[in-house]
């Protein structure tokens, strides 16, 4: 096998070669910077955490060293809206389009948040922990789906059924919406339930039958105290002292413009955009790495009112990175032709058939498939999906952006039975196709370690981790 990919690997060190003297090893960016461990000491990001987030200070650094005044900026995968909220305060007219209701809802938290009086919501806190113990118990049931049954002790789910019921009967929309996340926030906490890359992981003290080593997540708080502790750290950070939070003209002392977030696809969303709309894109799309948004956030989904089919549905709508995805080409065929757009589909399509390196790593990967060297014999079909449908979404960007205007792409390179999947300079590779100059890829000094497994079988390699940085010509 080793001889056969060597034989192959052709065409993407052709691919190499093509962008060497793009590939820059960016100093200034270092993994905290880039993920959302610098978010840390931001009030914000505190609240709620999640890791799939690059920082706001990328999106500082780079709006002040690519622009020289605010426009128009989109993030066609929002997240918890990072481009969003950070441009915001930085003058610019922010869009995003994000499908998981988990991202939507803290956008609109936060926004809830930004407009509550702080004395009016701590009247309502106070009142609240002053009657929790007598708030009346009544039908409303958790809407557990399978992968979340059991997942909180017996006292803490009753007394989340009791705070819902509670949270229901508020009539200010902001004050519930703030109430709501406080609870949404600290799920996980009081949970038998940790994140755990693909999946939640299980503790041992669960009603589950579980495989494996124990698994023990510490010290798990009543819902009460751990309300208690969230509801405090927000009114800490919105009462009157905490100046940063409610100064309406920060960064370069322009106003800020109203958030806008659009929820669904961005495979639906983009497409209804005009042309040359934005000024900028800042973005990071989910990682070809098998994460799974709908599982690890299955609690957070529920507690939203997804119910199993919403969840499963939820999952193929997605951009392709789990291994349970089935291809969009027929979806994508017929939303374009809906829209009297086929020409778009037929050109995207040849762009992805016409790029050797994606052939070879669809090849490569099918060969290993059939040696039984990957741990999924699925992986094949989406890295391959995912790319295709990564194609449309450059497409779109490229078609939405002004000539002149830059994307900032926040992405890392996989590897899959020992072979690294170069990302950056495939989807560098679409661009160029699109429409885009690619100015840099931007290598972090320190890349990311590949897993355990195939460290085992493959030996410890380093797989780059990249900001790209590409201009609409």
């Amino acid at each position: 096998m080793h001889q056969l990919v060597e034989a192959i690997n052709s065409e993407r060190s052709k691919l190499y070669d093509r962008f060497a003297d793009r590939l820059e090893k960016a100093f200034d960016l270092n993994r905290q910077l880039v993920s959302f461990q610098a978010n840390k000491e931001i009030s914000e990001y505190r609240w709620f955490k999640y890791k799939e987030g690059f920082s706001s200070n990328l999106v500082s650094y780079f709006l002040s060293k690519y622009s020289k005044k605010p426009g128009k900026i989109l993030d066609p995968f929002a997240g918890v809206g990072t481009t969003l909220f950070t441009g915001q305060e930085l003058g610019w007219e922010t869009y995003g389009i994000e499908i998981l209701p988990v991202g939507v809802f803290v956008m609109e938290a936060r926004q809830a948040l930004r407009r509550i009086r702080p004395k009016q919501l701590q009247s309502y806190v106070e009142n609240f922990l002053s009657e929790i113990k007598n708030i009346e118990e009544k039908t409303t049931q958790f809407p557990h789906i399978s992968i979340t049954k059991d997942a909180f002790p017996e006292k803490t789910e009753i007394a989340i059924n009791k705070f819902l019921n509670y949270c229901s009967s508020i009539d200010k929309k902001d004050l519930q919406t703030v109430l709501r996340f406080a609870a949404f926030a600290v799920l996980e906490e009081v949970s038998y339930t940790r994140k755990d890359g693909q999946y939640l992981r299980w503790d041992n003290r669960s009603k589950r039958k579980l495989n494996g080593k124990p698994f023990d997540k510490g010290k798990i708080h009543s819902f009460e105290h751990a309300l208690k502790l969230k509801l405090s750290q927000l009114l800490d950070d919105l009462l009157p002292q905490n100046k940063t939070f409610f100064d309406t003209k920060r960064g370069n002392g322009h106003d800020q413009h109203p958030i806008k977030i659009i929820q669904g696809s961005c495979f639906e969303e983009l497409p209804k955009i005009q042309n040359e709309f934005f000024d900028f894109i800042i973005t990071s799309p989910p990682y070809c790495n098998r994460y799974d948004y709908t599982r690890t956030y299955a609690l957070e989904l529920v507690y939203l009112g997804c119910d199993a089919d919403k969840v499963k549905n939820l999952r193929q709508q997605l951009l392709s990175c789990t291994v349970e995805n089935k291809e969009k080409v027929e979806y994508l065929k017929e939303y374009y032709s809906s829209i009297s757009r086929k020409s778009t589909f037929d050109n995207v399509l040849n762009t992805y058939n016409s790029s050797a390196a994606m052939r070879e790593v669809n090849l490569v990967l099918e060969e290993l498939n059939k040696m039984n060297k990957l741990n999924n014999s699925n992986v094949p079909r989406m890295v391959k999906n995912y790319f295709f449908e990564l194609c449309f979404t450059i497409s779109e960007m490229s078609r939405v952006l002004r000539s002149g205007g830059y994307c900032i792409m926040v992405n890392d390179n996989v590897q899959y039975g020992g072979e690294e999947i170069p990302v950056d300079l495939i989807l560098s590779g679409f661009a160029e196709t699109f429409g885009f100059k690619v100015e840099k890829i931007f290598v972090l000094p320190k890349g990311k370690g590949n897993s355990s497994q195939q460290m085992g079988n493959y030996g410890r390699t380093e797989i780059r981790k990249c900001v790209y940085v590409w201009q609409k010509r």
